[in-house]
Formats: structure tokens, C-alpha cells, sequence
């Protein structure tokens, strides 16, 4: 049973308050482990937002985000969905577990591979020319789909290429642009790849060590476990990737080549989800349940005044958090140009939250191991909906010109 929460206000219609259960959704057994939108048609004339999710349950479930309705559902895996990907230029969605499977927006399975490997598919992303990138184990694998014609008999799914520069388990792959997509690995790897020639073109070992001294560094890695340099997930903007390592979070800028901005501590226990927020804000999620919001500055605007409780009052469950057990460091390494600023944290997960997704119309919807699905609402925006409603049931009314 999955219960979805709202946080941040009323909704127009009056359904919750800060922290009301909004909707319970009533499919999954087990932990999420993946979560993606489903874009609408163009011509469909029901513009409802849908997203797909997986559980270890072995199943896909289908919902309408503005009814909280299971829409449709998939239970016919023979293993864990670890990952989903949607090919809207295609008009299919992707499933990776053991195998790679393509189905369309009926949830009919059109092609699958045959089994790759124990280990699974734990990321996958798009990439030009009707190609997706696998991560299977240590291994990238290129596909490439192959769309129904008329002169042939389906689908299919074709292996390209296999790369094989990482030396441990990949846990992480994300597109940065139209030309570059990195994947990060178990043992802090983080290699950037072109697009469409599958070659490297930056590869970093030990980014997360500032140390320019060698013995230094393999000092650092004997000490550390593999836990504390794992590279859980990635995000990005137009220049810089967001990568979760260990229980930090870092800021490599892709035209310079080097971290920019750094949080060692960011969260008490492994970072396990990254995500890119508007207005230069980046949000995390830990297996300690918390939920941040950072804040990437430029040296310049660095400011000793507490931060603004403003944004979580925003996003409803809100507090500032002023990290009194790691307190914060004003003296930043001479590598770093900017500094992630902690500007609060959302409350409401009572285990290790998995993932989360942040679309602009719907707010932010975050997955955690207690089977809870929590939507987070922009407090602010609801604000201005709701007295935009009001003045206009006013002006309907004719109370709007009533005079005093």
C-alpha cells in the first residue's frame, strides 16, 4: 500500500492541509525502485499528468497523478524493475531488470532482450539514433530499437556496442547534453562519454580528493570504504553534474574539468538521489530519511546571516536546518569557486528515502523504503492559485464590483 501525501498548503479544492493524506494508492507491496513521468499525447485531450512505477514486487504500475488512479498495471517480470526510461520521440517506455524490455503506452510488451546477467540493469538512458545505453555490471551496453514497419514483424532490440573502461559495478548513468553522458561507479569513477562517437572524453579517479599528493591519496582509499566513494546518481544543468558520492555531494564543472563546489557531509548516512532544481538549486535524499535542499553560490554571495526559512515554508513540511552537527565550513578548498549552501530540509519519511521527481506543474514527489509516496507541493504557487480562484468565482459572483 502506497499513501500520497501532500505538503504545503491547501489544494484549491480544499482535499488537504500541510501534511494530510491526500490519496492512498492501493498496488505496490514492496520498496519502489524506480519512478518516471509518462508525457501525454499531444491530441490527447485529457492532459492529467502519469507516471510509471516499479517495485520489487515485480510489478509496474501505471497512475494519474491528479486522481491518485491506478490507471494500468504490468506483473509479468520475472525479476526486479530496476530502472525505466521513456522514448516519447518513439512513444515507448523501457523497463531494465535482468532483461531490457520495450513496451507502448497500452502496456503491451513489444520486444525484450534475452537474460543479461544476475546482476541487472541498474540505469538507462536515451541517446541519438534510436539508441539506450545500459548499465549492466562494470559494462555500458549500446542498443539500438528497431520500430515495426510495415515489411517487417515487430519490434526489436539489437546490441551495438559494449564499453568497458570501468573497472567496478556502474551505479549511475545520466545524459548531460546533446553531446556527452556520464556514468559514475561503485568506487567513485566518473567518466564522461560522447554521444555519438561511444569514446571517452574525460575520465576522473579520485575527484572527490582534493589531495594532489599520490601517497595522500591512496592513503584516502585504502581507509575508506567502497561505501564512502560510491557514486549513487547524477544530475546536471547547462555546464556543471551533480554527483552524490558517499555521503557528500559534489559539483564537477564539465568545461573546466574539476569540482567546483563540494558538501562532504551533506547527509549522515550514503546520498542515494540527486536532482536539479530551478534557480540554481539542487535537492537530496539519504538512506538517514532526510530530504535537502542545497543552494549552489558563487564565492562572492557567500553570507554569514542565517539562512531564509522562506522556501520551506513554501514547500510546506519546511524547516532550517543549520546542520548543528556539521557545522558548516567557512573556508572553502582553493579548488572550489562556489559552495552549496544548506537552505532547509523537507520532513515526513520514517525510513531511507529511495528516489524522487520533480515536475514543475505537480511539485515534488519523493519515494521512500516505508512504502510512503509523498507529493510536495510550491506552497507559494498553490498561494497564488487559490486567490486567483477566489477572485474569479468573485468576479462570477458579481461581488468583485460591490461597492463599500
Amino acid at each position: 500500500m502506497l499513501r500520497w501525501l501532500i505538503g504545503g498548503g491547501r489544494e484549491p479544492q480544499g482535499l488537504a492541509e500541510t501534511g494530510e493524506k491526500l490519496l492512498e494508492l492501493n498496488g505496490h507491496t514492496q520498496k519502489i525502485t524506480a519512478i518516471i513521468t509518462l508525457p501525454c499525447l499531444e491530441t490527447c485531450e485529457e492532459k492529467n499528468q502519469l507516471i510509471l512505477t516499479a517495485s520489487a514486487d515485480r510489478t509496474v504500475i501505471e497512475w494519474d497523478c491528479d486522481t491518485g488512479r491506478q490507471v494500468q498495471k504490468v506483473s509479468c517480470f520475472q525479476s526486479t524493475v530496476k530502472c525505466l526510461a521513456v522514448i516519447q520521440r518513439l512513444d515507448v517506455w523501457l523497463s531494465g531488470g535482468n532483461d531490457l524490455c520495450v513496451w507502448n503506452r497500452n502496456l503491451d510488451l513489444l520486444c525484450q532482450t534475452s537474460h543479461l546477467s544476475d546482476t541487472g540493469i541498474t540505469a538507462l538512458i536515451e541517446i541519438p539514433k534510436n539508441c539506450v545505453v545500459a548499465a549492466v555490471g562494470k559494462e555500458l551496453i549500446i542498443f539500438r530499437l528497431v520500430a515495426a514497419t510495415e515489411g517487417s514483424l515487430g519490434w526489436d532490440i539489437l546490441e551495438v556496442k559494449r564499453l568497458l573502461d570501468h573497472q567496478d559495478n556502474i551505479l549511475s548513468l545520466v545524459n548531460v547534453n546533446d553531446v556527452s553522458f556520464v556514468s559514475g561507479s561503485h568506487v567513485g569513477e566518473l567518466i564522461i562519454w560522447d554521444t555519438l562517437g561511444w569514446t571517452v572524453q574525460a575520465c576522473e579517479r579520485n575527484f572527490w580528493d582534493p589531495s594532489p599528493q599520490l601517497d595522500a591519496q591512496r592513503e584516502i582509499k585504502l581507509c575508506q570504504k567502497p561505501n564512502d566513494v560510491s557514486i549513487h546518481h547524477l544530475t546536471w544543468d547547462e555546464e556543471n553534474v551533480f554527483v552524490a558520492v558517499g555521503r557528500g555531494l559534489y559539483v564537477y564543472n564539465l568545461p573546466m574539468k574539476r569540482v567546483i563546489a563540494c558538501q562532504k557531509a551533506a547527509h549522515d548516512s550514503s546520498v542515494l538521489h540527486v536532482a536539479k532544481l530551478p534557480n540554481r538549486q539542487v535537492i537530496s535524499c539519504s538512506e538517514d530519511g532526510s530530504v535537502r535542499i542545497w543552494e549552489l553560490r558563487e564565492k562572492q554571495q557567500l553570507s554569514v546571516e542565517p539562512a531564509p526559512t522562506g522556501f520551506f515554508n513554501m514547500w510546506g513540511f519546511g524547516r532550517v536546518n543549520k546542520q548543528a552537527s556539521h557545522p558548516a565550513k567557512k573556508q572553502q578548498e582553493n579548488a572550489t569557486s562556489c559552495s552549496l549552501e544548506l537552505i532547509g530540509d523537507l520532513i515526513g519519511h520514517s525510513s531511507s528515502v529511495e528516489m524522487f521527481l520533480y515536475f514543475e506543474d505537480h511539485g515534488l514527489v519523493t519515494c521512500s523504503a516505508d512504502h510512503l509516496i509523498i507529493l510536495w507541493k510550491n506552497g507559494e504557487r498553490e498561494s497564488g492559485l487559490r486567490s486567483l480562484k477566489l477572485f474569479q468565482k468573485l468576479e462570477e459572483n458579481g461581488d468583485l464590483y460591490l461597492s463599500v
